[in-house]
């Protein structure tokens, strides 16, 4: 059994949060605003009014809401509405993960191209097919296994919080409701048929697939093989009989407001309907087989100039990382509501999404990473026993008001994708082995170093920095906040970056290196706090939901303008794995401004997919990438520097 979340002591709190702020209060008197003095004596003004008012009823109430809450006073209460589904924004790219997963050596590129140049049925190829049967059963299988204690017992910590979480991958589907979402989870094992079904869309058709017997275990590969064959022989003949799909898909990637209205008008057309959204609630998880743009090129929103999109496996990992995250030619091929969503093109490239609110994206990852660590079989390994082809389709009855919907959300779709700036970046130079071993610093803490110093580069200005720290110790624990951006990061990036004619700067790398140390040695002890449940931004939430401004209640150091500006995030980050079997995962920015940055640090390299909009013109993906990599190659030169050596380390590249 996990320990209970804790809530941490109100003074440690309300210290923690003064120091979070301290460089926000260097930074306006740099710029000519309040003193540093006034202003810290400003905030601890605020402080002690709170510690001396309000603050210990605000405390006392948070600890009676957390003995009243079976699981913990944060998730049973909060988390989900406030971080997730109260937020109207599409899903579409502004809350929904994406993982490429790296080519399976099993498949020969060979063969997966002269499929894709014959043409299949209707552009889906039976390699296609084959690796998305082969994953589908992998990931089925880790499934059964967890649930049989086979791998991750009840006995280890770990095994507590994977069973956990991971039935949140699995018959989850987020629903769309007036001001806030819901998440539904269908019981498994389960007599409700569609609990043991894949959500197959193939052409903006929906198919209900068989995965499991009626013993709820698992299908051999060659049975789904055999069931997803035949739903795509089905769109096939549809698609060459000249009918076309009603591309619902794309409704769920609209504004949440609009698929609520949408959604509650399209079932009540028909029980068709009905019955098959439900099915679609239900299903396990989604597949997405994608077939290749018709028209090999895209337009960048600024420019009337086609941009040349390779079909090669050779292009790289941006047009992979594209076609997972949705692209203008496979947006209604999703339903972005659903928790876990395989996705596969012709030339057996593949990846998942998935809706973020259930669950943080390293359980999903985990569970991808066990569904393609061993290759899909050659096709003379598969046999055709036990071929049951048991696919239902799952259609929709549509009226005009429907169709203009789908045409008016495909707009709002393509406009979100045009205008989304993702790119990965593979850094080989070195990983976290060169870090660890010779640097002697914690990588993780390093890379965010990186980013600042990257971003301060190309910005001339400082951000609130959100990096995610999970509290998996904890029952029920899922993230905490890791404020990146300290008044020790910020010395240090000033330093590195101060123009030359300031200071002798080929001479201080010794001093550059030490404030390095130290402002990593500061990120180390807040990653400790955050995991071990004594991070600020969930208590600081739960005491502010603790108010009562109907009854009068305020406080002044939730309403100075610092408070709201030390948790504007834009520079949202996470590092989820070392990532060997992915070739690169992404997060939207959440702010228009701002970027999201996922990173994967490996012992050798360190991948990152960064995020940003084209219509913002103080943000580029291309310059912040390019700009890690220039502080990525400095700090190891700074970092390289022995008693006897000065090491010239660039000046600011503004």
């Amino acid at each position: 059994m996990l320990p209970r979340l804790p809530i941490p002591e109100l003074r440690k709190t309300v210290d923690r949060y003064l120091d979070s702020i301290e460089p926000f209060m260097l930074e306006e008197e740099k710029q000519g605003g309040m003193a540093y003095a006034s202003a810290r004596s400003l905030r601890e003004k605020w402080v002690a009014e709170f510690m001396n008012g309000i603050g210990p009823t605000l405390q006392e109430r948070l600890v009676a809401l957390d003995k009243a809450s079976p699981n913990n006073w944060l998730d049973d209460n909060f988390w989900i509405n406030k971080a997730y589904l109260e937020w109207r924004a599409p899903l579409l790219i502004n809350s929904n993960w994406w993982l490429a997963f790296k080519d399976d050596d099993l498949v020969s590129p060979t063969q997966a191209e002269q499929d894709v140049e014959g043409g299949g049925l209707s552009g889906i190829t039976p390699l296609q097919i084959r690796r998305a049967a082969w994953m589908t059963y992998r990931v089925l299988d880790f499934r059964e296994k967890l649930a049989l204690q086979e791998i991750h017992p009840h006995t280890t910590r770990t095994g507590v919080w994977m069973q956990e979480n991971t039935r949140k991958v699995f018959n989850t589907t987020r629903k769309p409701k007036p001001y806030c979402d819901g998440v539904t989870s269908t019981p498994f094992p389960s007599d409700n048929i569609h609990a043991r079904r894949l959500l197959l869309t193939v052409h903006n058709w929906f198919y209900a697939v068989d995965v499991y017997d009626d013993k709820c275990r698992p299908l051999p590969p060659t049975s789904i093989e055999a069931n997803i064959r035949s739903a795509v022989a089905d769109a096939h003949a549809r698609h060459q009989a000249g009918e076309t799909a009603v591309p619902v898909g794309v409704l769920s990637a609209d504004d949440r407001d609009e698929w609520t209205k949408n959604l509650s008008h399209l079932l009540s057309l028909s029980p068709v309907n009905k019955s098959t959204y439900n099915a679609v609630v239900d299903a396990v998880m989604g597949l997405s087989l994608d077939t290749l743009p018709a028209v090999p090129a895209h337009h960048h929103p600024n420019t009337e100039t086609p941009i040349p999109f390779s079909s090669t496996r050779l292009k790289p990992l941006d047009e992979q990382m594209h076609m997972i995250r949705g692209t203008t030619h496979n947006v209604a091929n999703r339903f972005f509501d659903k928790s876990f969503t395989l996705i596969v093109d012709p030339l057996t490239r593949a990846g998942a999404t998935g809706e973020h609110s259930p669950v943080d994206a390293l359980v999903p990852s985990i569970v991808a990473e066990y569904g393609i660590v061993e290759g899909c079989p050659t096709f003379d390994e598969v046999k055709a026993e036990d071929e049951r082809r048991a696919v239902q389709r799952l259609d929709w009855v549509a009226d005009e008001e429907v169709s203009r919907a789908c045409i008016e959300a495909k707009a709002r779709a393509d406009a979100l994708i045009a205008d989304s700036d993702n790119m990965e970046l593979w850094f080989e130079d070195y990983g976290t082995e060169w870090i660890k071993s010779s640097a002697k610093l914690a990588p993780d803490a390093y890379i965010q170093m990186v980013i600042q110093l990257a971003y301060y580069r190309t910005s001339g200005q400082f951000s609130a920095t959100y990096e995610t720290a999970l509290t998996r110790m904890f029952k029920s624990g899922r993230t905490e906040t890791i404020r990146s951006h300290t008044a020790e990061a910020r010395e240090w990036v000033l330093a590195m970056c101060a123009n030359p004619g300031e200071r002798n700067y080929v001479a201080e790398p010794h001093r550059l290196h030490a404030l390095l140390k130290t402002a990593i040695q500061k990120h180390s002890s807040l990653t400790r706090l955050a995991a071990t449940g004594q991070g600020i931004d969930r208590h600081l939430l739960g005491l502010r939901l603790m108010l009562r401004p109907l009854n009068g209640e305020n406080v002044a150091l939730f309403e100075d303008n610092l408070f709201e500006k030390s948790q504007q995030w834009k520079l949202s980050t996470s590092g989820l794995s070392a990532g060997h079997l992915f070739n690169g995962t992404g997060f939207g920015a959440t702010y228009p401004d701002g970027y999201g940055i996922n990173y994967l640090a490996a012992p050798d390299m360190i991948k990152f997919g960064i995020e940003s909009k084209h219509s913002c013109p103080a943000t580029s993906t291309e310059g912040l990438r390019l700009a890690i990599i220039d502080a990525l190659r400095d700090v190891k030169a700074l970092c390289s520097l022995d008693d006897d050596t000065a090491v010239n380390v660039p000046h600011s590249h503004l």
